[in-house]
């Protein structure tokens, strides 16, 4: 019952982007079908490479057919992460230097196309192109770009700095545990979470104080700093893991700040209380210095 109640709950905005990430996903049963080696990306050949261009134009095709305009925006957005997540698990599935980055990208593609299907099960009037968060900032662009730079670079001069696998694993599990708590965060706060900060309270907008915001004041901030900081430490990228932290670091000091003006604007003394009851959980931010 639940599971169909919450299916109910997802519009045709969600359904399409979910169908488009399944389609885009089937990259991975290409080995199936062409009855070669699952290390598809990484193997000798061209016949890989066609089968995945073919792929990518019988995909968008059929999106094309299927979805009028507004909804082939939502599509194919949502079809190139699922043929990024298909892509990484071809990778991951192979012992090559690259299987490392084929679970970055697993991890990346899932949690941009999660950030969209979240929204749309749960707050769906604020649902747009934007929840995938791809156009997130110019700085978070360039951070995911200095990071596949990095990793090229030292695989190619230092490639047995790629193969510590025990260090991925730890990198991947920070990824799973940071995704996990954000998409919790954001389970729990339900149509009063919104990824962009809010200026005018809304008549459902209300304070949440259990669950994951029991534990940590910014559940989902915490879970995004460490997800952040596990895909650097999974590619066993030791210049972006400094730089990721302090950006992110940084980045979610000033959001917080931004953000809880608002909150105490919003709720008052209620808010003041659960800041002092609750940390904010991430190192050394305290939240806004502000008193009624």
């Amino acid at each position: 019952m639940a599971a169909a109640a919450r299916r109910g709950r997802l519009g045709r905005e969600g359904r399409a982007s979910l169908c488009s990430f399944l389609l885009g996903a089937s990259v991975a049963a290409l080995p199936l079908l062409l009855g070669s080696s699952p290390a598809l990306l990484a193997g000798p050949g061209l016949r890989g490479r066609l089968a995945l261009a073919l792929h990518v134009a019988g995909v968008n095709a059929a999106l094309l057919l299927i979805y009028s305009r507004p909804l082939y925006k939502i599509a194919v957005r949502a079809c190139f992460l699922g043929f990024a997540f298909g892509c990484g698990l071809l990778l991951s599935a192979g012992r090559s230097a690259w299987r490392h980055f084929g679970w970055y990208m697993c991890s990346l593609s899932l949690f941009h196309y999660s950030e969209y299907l979240v929204t749309a099960i749960n707050n769906p009037r604020s649902l747009s192109l934007d929840s995938f968060l791809l156009n997130h900032s110019f700085e978070y662009n360039l951070a995911a770009l200095s990071s596949w730079v990095e990793f090229t670079l030292e695989k190619l001069f230092f490639p047995e700095l790629k193969q510590i696998t025990w260090l991925s694993t730890v990198g991947l599990l920070m990824v799973i545990f940071g995704d996990c708590l954000r998409k919790a965060a954001m389970l729990t706060a339900g149509s009063n979470f919104n990824h962009i900060v809010q200026n005018e309270k809304s008549d459902t907008h209300t304070l949440v104080t259990s669950g994951v915001y029991g534990w940590f004041r910014h559940p989902s901030y915490v879970g995004w700093f460490y997800w952040s900081i596990g895909t650097q430490v999974l590619l066993c990228n030791p210049i972006c893991v400094v730089g990721y932290a302090l950006a992110s670091w940084r980045f979610f000091r000033e959001r917080i700040e931004e953000e809880e003006i608002t909150l105490i604007h919003f709720f008052g003394e209620e808010y003041l209380e659960y800041k002092r009851k609750v940390p904010s959980g991430l190192p050394f931010i305290k939240g806004v210095k502000l008193e009624l």
